[in-house]
This record gives C-alpha cells, structure tokens and sequence, in this order.
C-alpha cells in the first residue's frame, strides 16, 4: 500500500458539511460527485498528499443511512491508495482478510475500489483504491 489515499466521514448533509469542513481544512471542496451504485453523493478536500471524503446517503435505505442511524455522523472508513488492487486483494485474502467485495467495483473520484470487511480488520472499515486510466 502507498499512502492513505483518503479518510472518509459520513455525515447528514453535504450543503451543510461542506462549508465546515472548507473552514476546518483552510481549504475547498475541489469535486462532488455521485455514485449511484453506492447509494451516495460525495465532496472532497484535499489535505496535503491524502484527500478527506466526505459521504452522503442518497436515500434512507442507503449504506451510509444505515450507518449514521447505527453509530451518527463520523468517520466511515480508511482507504488506502495501491498500485494493483488485484495483487493486494490476492495477497489479502492469502493472509487471511475477509472482504464486503472482492472484485473491484468503480467508485468515485475515478478509482477502482474494494473493501476489506472490519470482522478482519479489528472493526474498522479499509478501503483499497487503485486510479482508474484516463480515457
């Protein structure tokens, strides 16, 4: 793994979190984004070599609904950038990691992501994201 690519809180509201956030970080939401495959709308901030992310539910039958309903607005997952998502989640599972999605699926901010379940990872959700080639 080469860096944490980025951290990501979900939260109620983007209009609401985006300007608390550009006050927090001195700095602006540089993209938003949908992914309808994932139920959210995104905004991102970028913090020195790593990005914060922001999640919103696109409905109330979302993942991230269900997660702010659990645990309330806060940090959803880690997710860490790799140049080959493929080897890292052949030499994962081979350790013995247990993963949400062990093909890698399109997310936002042009990348190819998995997830690693947190029953192996001590409860915490880690992302794996892997920069998709520029068409």
């Amino acid at each position: 793994m080469n860096k944490i690519e980025h951290i990501a809180f979900a939260v109620n509201s983007l209009e609401a979190s985006i300007p608390l956030f550009e006050k927090l970080l001195g700095t602006a939401c540089y993209k938003t984004e949908t992914v309808e495959s994932e139920k959210v709308s995104t905004a991102f901030f970028k913090t020195g070599e790593s990005k914060v992310e922001l999640l919103e539910s696109l409905g109330k039958d979302g993942v991230i609904a269900k997660f702010i309903q659990k645990n309330g607005e806060g940090m959803h997952h880690v997710a860490f950038a790799v140049e080959n998502i493929e080897e890292e989640i052949a030499r994962l599972k081979a350790d013995g990691f247990a993963f949400v999605n062990e093909v890698p699926k399109i997310g936002a901010d042009n990348k190819l992501i998995c997830f690693l379940h947190p029953k192996s990872t001590n409860g915490i959700l880690i992302e794996l994201c892997q920069e998709r080639p520029q068409p």
